[in-house]
């Protein structure tokens, strides 16, 4: 009987780290995320923090004191749900107004020692902001900067030049061939056009070929068999240095994507 009293004691004694880790764990993940107030991160009197998927955003509130929470021009709430509706007030207006209108959510404590969470979902994004009361020393705004977002932003600028850079000096449009003929499959990245100057010929893509993989082109000889052809490129542009009849632009395994430029006698204008 003794003896089944300890097995029984040592099998709770294993069961109980057993059932707290999940807590632990939590824990653990919570304090990882979580983002602090910072002196290199304030602009005046606002914190701003740069924004993550999945961090805790940690806000320090007073009584009788509103935070202001600004959010992206641009960015529609779609929801504001917080923990305690009892002892936090949570409201929201805009300013500005068109693309530069932003949303502002309004917190403010009934006393000090309180925590409670706020979760903003919006159009864009989710955030997900710890609150916590204090007698003294509240966060007067918190917005954020977006990474992500400006990241994207100077991709395209950078692919926007890109395209509108010339891809050849010296180009005179009455001294370039356009009799081109452009057949077969038709995928994301068909080219829209194909032209030479005499010398070198040039295949021009859509935009979409700055997200997708590029095809390989092939030089079709007079044998009928296809070699592959150097060139180089330039923005949205193929540039291969000589002429050819035919050429194909081929993409994929099993399920090969074909596309086929053929050109006729040049027809060039006068000059």
């Amino acid at each position: 009987m003794i003896r089944a009293v300890m097995l029984s004691v040592s099998v709770l004694a294993l069961a109980v780290p057993a059932a707290a880790q999940p807590t632990a764990k939590v824990s653990a993940a919570n304090k990882a995320a979580l983002r602090e107030p910072s002196n290199a991160g304030y602009l005046g009197a606002v914190q701003i923090y740069p924004y993550s998927d999945g961090a805790l955003y940690r806000l320090y509130a007073a009584p009788e004191r509103i935070t202001d929470i600004v959010l992206q021009p641009g960015e529609a709430v779609t929801s504001v749900a917080a923990g305690d509706t009892v002892r936090w007030t949570v409201g929201d207006t805009t300013s500005g107004s068109g693309a530069e209108q932003r949303t502002h959510i309004f917190v403010k404590p009934y006393s000090a020692g309180l925590h409670t969470n706020l979760v903003i979902t919006t159009s864009r994004r989710v955030y997900h902001i710890e609150l916590e009361s204090r007698s003294t020393g509240a966060m007067a705004a918190l917005s954020w900067t977006y990474p992500h977002d400006e990241m994207i932003a100077l991709r395209r600028q950078q692919d926007a030049a890109s395209a509108a850079a010339p891809i050849a000096s010296g180009l005179a449009i009455e001294g370039l061939n356009f009799n081109y003929a452009i057949s077969g499959d038709k995928p994301a990245w068909r080219p829209v056009r194909a032209f030479d100057d005499g010398r070198q010929t040039f295949i021009e893509f859509p935009p979409s070929i700055a997200v997708g993989e590029a095809p390989p082109l092939f030089v079709i000889g007079e044998d009928g068999e296809a070699q592959l052809v150097n060139y180089r490129v330039a923005g949205r542009y193929y540039v291969v240095d000589r002429l050819f009849g035919a050429a194909e632009l081929r993409l994929g395994g099993k399920k090969q994507k074909v596309v086929r430029i053929e050109t006729a006698q040049p027809k060039r204008r006068a000059k």
